[in-house]
């Protein structure tokens, strides 16, 4: 199954939502603090299931030539993944609006997707061999101007330790920084933090990595005066005397700050968010436990463990869910009928494809209702009562034949 909880503290985690329907879930993604999930099971890989995990009942569901690999989503676009294909449908009806067939094998499922639905832009590899990333517009349904080489996306791409951030649609290379000098790693997660200042990054290594995207001035005057700052002048000017591979790899800047893990080897997510108006980095692993580091936005260095949560299996010496150093997870106050059981019941309104209007509840389940003017024209409505899923998107099976 899943769980979904609010992280808006650090010493609790609210449990707003679970799931055990589906014991062989692989793939779920939530619409921001929406009540919209998207749920793939290993049991039918190929279907993607909507829910609206309030009221326990199914949006839609489709059917797809392949199993799903990823799916992405925003308030505009929602994006599925399969190895060599990816769909694109409209979020506010779930149709189907563009196949891109044929794209490059892609057996990781590689793929990212704006959270600003203004623009929508869409990247996936666009070679199985080289560093190459293509760029498409998915409100459009077209490929920007600059969209055949890696340097055409505002992201993130890897080369064994070396990690690039570029402008979009520019493609111009902002930023490059050096994860580490020793191993060649397996890099599992990259996120920007909310204000789009830092970059943190996890492997399978036990180290993860904060980097901050910060440009100086022409002459460098907004570096600190400390004896990195002038270690790095001095390799930047000694750079133009060495070969194109070492001068690069000097001007590599290194990590603004790092975490530690107590294990490697497993894989786990990183990201930075504001809780409580700090930062802290999150890191959450493979067998079921969350770290809230705290991060010091001015000088950076070695982050502090803030908290430990324990968010599903056992800890030696406790029993399975015990929460650790403290921590506290609330349940969900009651649990949401099966879909089987709410598919019996009438609708309660006119059945309708496009709807107006829906709420997040930013975690708190606080159902304020967001501006008009911060969606996409007509998104699902996911709040009001009269919903019921949709007709036109019920039960449809994707299988191209060309």
């Amino acid at each position: 199954g899943y769980r979904l909880f609010s992280v808006t503290m650090v010493e609790k985690l609210d449990c707003i939502h679970e799931s055990a329907e589906t014991p062989d879930v692989y793939i779920v993604e939530r619409l921001f603090s929406s009540s919209l999930v998207v749920v793939v099971s290993a049991a039918m890989p190929r279907r993607m299931n909507v829910y609206h995990f309030k009221k326990g009942t199914e949006i839609c569901n489709y059917s797809y030539s392949n199993n799903i690999l990823a799916v992405r989503l925003n308030r505009q676009r929602l994006v599925v993944c399969l190895e060599e294909s990816i769909y694109i449908h409209n979020i506010k009806d779930m149709k189907l609006l563009k196949t891109l067939l044929n794209t490059p094998s892609n057996p990781s499922g590689l793929c990212a997707l704006s959270i600003n639905h203004s623009n929508s832009y869409l990247a996936y590899p666009g070679s199985a061999t080289i560093g190459e990333i293509v760029v498409y517009d998915a409100n459009n349904l077209v490929r920007p101007c600059h969209t055949n080489m890696s340097s055409q996306y505002r992201s993130m791409c890897s080369r064994g330790t070396v990690i690039r951030v570029f402008s979009i649609p520019e493609g111009l290379r902002l930023f490059e920084f050096r994860r580490g000098m020793k191993r060649y790693v397996s890099i599992s997660s990259l996120s920007f933090s909310p204000d789009g200042q830092f970059l943190c990054a996890s492997s399978n290594t036990e180290t993860v990595h904060i980097f901050k995207l910060e440009q100086l001035g022409p002459s460098g005057e907004d570096e600190a005066a400390t004896w990195t700052a002038y270690m790095g002048k001095m390799f930047s000017a000694a750079s133009s005397y060495l070969p194109a591979q070492v001068s690069g790899m000097m001007s590599q800047d290194r990590a603004f700050a790092t975490v530690h893990l107590l294990a490697s080897g497993q894989r786990n997510v990183c990201t930075l968010a504001m809780i409580q108006k700090l930062p802290r980095l999150l890191v959450a692993s493979a067998d079921g436990q969350l770290f809230i580091y705290n991060v010091d936005p001015q000088d950076g260095g070695e982050c502090m463990l803030a908290h430990t949560h324990r968010l599903f299996g056992v800890d030696e010496g406790r029993g399975e869910g015990a929460e650790c150093d403290g921590s506290e997870v609330t349940r969900p106050p009651h649990t949401f009928p099966s879909y089987a059981a709410t598919v019996a019941l009438p609708a309660t309104g006119p059945v309708t494809a496009t709807l107006t209007g829906y709420s997040e509840d930013g975690g708190a389940k606080k159902g304020e209702i967001i501006p008009e003017h911060e969606f996409a024209a007509g998104p699902v409505c996911l709040d009001d009562e009269n919903e019921f899923p949709p007709h036109s998107c019920n039960c449809r099976d994707l299988y191209h034949t060309n």
